[in-house]
């Protein structure tokens, strides 16, 4: 029998877990052995971790007494939500995507604690209304919210404490990955690449989804040294003209920077306008705060193949598109 720890990650067949998934497999200290949870054991994916050497379990974090078996044994466990998740009719009519995230967190903690898992990692974000208050310029979204998938987050971080689990609160921020998709860089009229990154003259943290996984994997390596506090991670702090200009240097021609504002934003018209207008109007007003505690040495001590924008350009040129 194997003396590894186990360590269960919740959604390893997605992006953040995935991430971690892979970390663990491919550590060559061979530290911990890796329980992959996973709503469809017989994806295509799940079968990829099995062959790898992983445990593959069944668990939905709708389920807790599932999720209880799922993390029976281990030592440790990374738990995160995806308010983004493709939801049914009924989920829908039952809860709103935030009200859905707290209602999982909460499963994963009492499940955790039932456990008696010794070392839980959180993937949370801010409470954006520790910034905005009342602030009219802001819409509030589904009742309480600024930025409903920030702010349902960091309003779980407190039922993780509240049932006594041991969690380190891993702090995320914007994925590199959003360049090959909504963030990146529209043919203008008159055909110049243009990013419009609505974050006008100010910093934005950002970091490869895969580098939250390695993250991770480094606070677990570091025992209980990081139980009971706030990591807050970036692989980068970088100003929309400084991700214009990496862009250029991957695509090979100009990318020219045009900010787009906030109220400009919201007004778009697809579903998550308001949301994401708010968002960034967040990372712009309080990019100070956000940039400041997101220390890039202590991420890079705990992943020291942390990767920045450049870095991972390098790798995904090809998946940018060129407007």
């Amino acid at each position: 029998m194997s003396d590894k720890k186990t360590i269960a990650v919740v959604g390893a067949t997605g992006a953040q877990g995935g991430g971690l998934a892979r970390a663990i497999l491919a550590d060559q200290n061979r530290q911990f052995a890796l329980r992959a949870l996973t709503r469809n054991a017989n994806s295509a994916k799940a079968r990829e971790l099995a062959a790898a050497g992983a445990e593959v379990v069944e668990a939905d974090l709708n389920d807790e007494a599932g999720m209880a078996r799922g993390f029976e044994g281990a030592h440790g466990a990374f738990v995160v939500t995806n308010y983004w998740a493709q939801r049914t009719p009924e989920d829908e009519a039952a809860r709103t995507p935030a009200e859905a995230e707290l209602h999982q967190a909460a499963t994963a903690a009492r499940a955790a604690k039932a456990a008696d898992v010794q070392h839980v990692i959180w993937s949370t974000l801010e409470d954006t209304r520790d910034h905005f208050g009342y602030d009219e310029r802001v819409p509030t979204v589904d009742g309480r919210y600024k930025v409903p998938h920030f702010d349902a987050k960091a309003e779980a971080d407190e039922l993780f404490t509240r049932y006594g689990v041991p969690t380190t609160f891993l702090r995320t921020a914007g994925f590199f990955e959003g360049f090959t998709g909504p963030l990146a860089p529209v043919r203008d009229a008159d055909g110049s690449l243009v990013l419009t990154l609505p974050m006008a003259d100010q910093p934005m943290s950002a970091i490869a989804v895969e580098d939250i996984g390695r993250t991770a994997l480094g606070i677990f390596k570091r025992g209980a040294e990081f139980v009971g506090q706030t990591v807050s991670i970036a692989g980068e702090h970088l100003t929309g003209e400084e991700f214009a200009a990496a862009l250029a240097d991957a695509i090979g021609e100009p990318v020219l920077y045009r900010p787009q504002g906030w109220d400009d934003f919201r007004a778009m018209g697809f579903p998550a306008a308001i949301e994401m207008g708010n968002m960034f109007q967040y990372y712009a007003e309080d990019s100070r705060r956000f940039t400041g505690v997101r220390d890039l040495a202590l991420v890079r001590r705990l992943n020291p193949e942390l990767q920045s924008f450049r870095n991972w350009l390098a790798v995904h040129n090809d998946e940018i598109p060129r407007g």
